[in-house]
């Protein structure tokens, strides 16, 4: 089986299994997250910054969504694309991460690329892209022997086509499946060029209580339509098509609302006139 070598270990989240087990520890038992009862979730959005950054809040979402049957298979949407860029599956081999490789579910990944126009990524011809990498040690130490289906999905109506798609072939096969969707949301400031605010406090307030509010808005309402509209509008969700794809795929599932488990920016951790907001959501 060939093995995607992970491109952001040692950077962007620990290399090794005890640093990333003793930061997974630590952020269970961060404050700062909503009452949530424990039962059995359908999907979730996560953000896919540093595990610094964001790491608190897709920890805790991933842990809430592999609780009680643990699945067989997670669904995973991501990338960094344009509404006219083209969709990418693996469908083979497996991904590298600290507590060890974790597979692709070979069958669902290529029934699905039978049904639709994927460009089909391996272990060496890839894409570097943190969306999807960043989630894989939590799903792998949370669930040893869950497999992935990795897809990235532009934020456009194929996205929903395919959210919709891949879930229904999940219960045809009768699998014990799950759905993530990974974005960061509002990315303010001049590092970004998108400061329509100008800077200061009412920028920060702005993005966190208004811009980031209304996407946050649609996807608990499980609206994917206003999500991919909301951030073609208000460069609100970096992964738009991602966070469609799932929400589409949770309700195909079964779920009827989201719930918010988490809000953070990083601007909380690193004040500055450039910053990054996060959301933590489960359907």
């Amino acid at each position: 089986m060939e093995t995607r070598k992970a491109a952001f270990s040692g950077s962007w989240y620990p290399a090794s299994a005890s640093e990333c087990e003793r930061q997974i520890k630590g952020f269970l038992t961060e404050p700062g997250f909503e009452e949530i009862a424990d039962r059995e979730f359908k999907g979730g959005i996560v953000p896919h910054a540093g595990w610094y950054f964001s790491g608190a809040i897709a920890c805790n979402v991933i842990q809430h969504l592999v609780q009680g049957s643990l699945p067989e298979v997670m669904l995973i949407f991501g990338m960094h694309l344009h509404p006219e860029s083209p969709c990418y599956i693996m469908e083979q081999g497996a991904w590298e991460t600290p507590f060890g490789d974790i597979a692709v579910h070979t069958g669902l990944a290529r029934e699905l690329a039978g049904r639709f126009a994927f460009q089909v990524e391996t272990a060496e011809s890839r894409h570097t892209d943190n969306t999807i990498e960043l989630q894989l040690p939590f799903l792998k130490y949370f669930s040893r022997d869950i497999k992935i289906v990795p897809i990235g999905v532009p934020p456009a109506k194929i996205a929903i086509d395919i959210g919709r798609t891949a879930a229904k072939m999940a219960i045809e096969g009768e699998l014990n499946v799950r759905v993530l969707g990974s974005t960061d949301l509002t990315h303010y400031g001049a590092n970004y060029g998108f400061m329509p605010q100008g800077t200061g406090p009412a920028a920060v307030d702005w993005a966190k209580n208004k811009n980031d509010r209304r996407v946050i808005d649609a996807m608990l309402a499980m609206d994917s339509e206003t999500v991919i509209k909301q951030s073609r509008e208000h460069q609100n969700a970096c992964c738009a098509g991602a966070a469609a794809a799932a929400i589409t795929a949770s309700r195909q599932l079964g779920a009827e609302k989201g719930e918010e488990l988490a809000y953070a920016s990083s601007y909380d951790k690193s004040p500055g006139d450039s910053f990054v907001g996060y959301a933590g959501i489960l359907f």
